[in-house]
């Protein structure tokens, strides 16, 4: 899988509570890069360069490219923090790729055939109960999203992880796992609305039955 995403980054020397706090005023985010037998490496990142990636879905399941002064990286995302209230990224995590060894990632499932789906038209209602899945695979086999196609799913019907097709040398690593991980990712089911209705027009039914069923008595 080819690099999607570059960001330029500076090597931070100050590693102290104050020039953190100093470097989010300056619009800045500090972050570090690790792994692949190296040593951590602090860096400093645009907050506006990083948010604006972080807007596409893709960024957390592409390679990434940073310029950490003149020297690039392969890496991925491990870790963002936010602020709990505002629209601020306080800090990142890298991890650094070997492309020569599998890693693990979280891959978003994109679920097609919702439209057509027999459940759908019948008025049953779509619960997606997981909405990413861990792969793990070469960097170059990392896939953008998984699809999962749900078209033929009627009311009652789920998929789970063990349904997923995937491509030659992607695993799903829950699988590896036991089968107690082979977790259901979506279902079909009644509108709870729909059921209401159906239970309080069969009541109504029942009891008009029975008054019929009064009235010849009494006769």
């Amino acid at each position: 899988m080819s690099t999607g995403f570059e960001l330029a980054a500076t090597i931070r020397e100050d590693l102290g509570k104050g020039a953190t706090r100093r470097l989010r005023k300056q619009d800045m985010v500090p972050a570090v890069i690790y792994g692949a037998g190296s040593d951590p490496v602090s860096i400093t990142l645009s907050h506006n360069q990083l948010l604006h990636s972080t807007e596409n879905e893709a960024f957390f399941s592409h390679i990434l490219s940073i310029d950490v002064a003149g020297k690039k990286e392969n890496v991925i995302i491990k870790a963002l923090q936010r602020h709990p209230a505002k629209a601020i990224l306080m800090h990142a995590d890298f991890l650094r790729v070997s492309m020569k060894e599998k890693l693990k990632v979280n891959v978003p499932i994109h679920f097609i055939g919702e439209d057509v789906a027999p459940g759908v038209k019948e008025g049953g209602v779509v619960t997606h109960n997981l909405v990413d899945i861990e792969i793990e695979c070469l960097p170059k086999n990392l896939p953008e999203f998984v699809e999962v196609d749900i078209s033929e799913l009627g009311i009652g019907d789920s998929l789970h992880l063990s349904d997923i097709k995937l491509s030659k040398g992607l695993d799903i690593v829950a699988l590896h796992q036991g089968e107690d991980h082979d977790l259901q990712i979506v279902t079909i089911q009644m509108n709870r609305a729909a059921l209401v209705d159906e239970e309080e027009s069969e009541e109504e039914t029942e009891a008009g039955d029975d008054s019929a069923s009064e009235e010849e008595s009494g006769e």
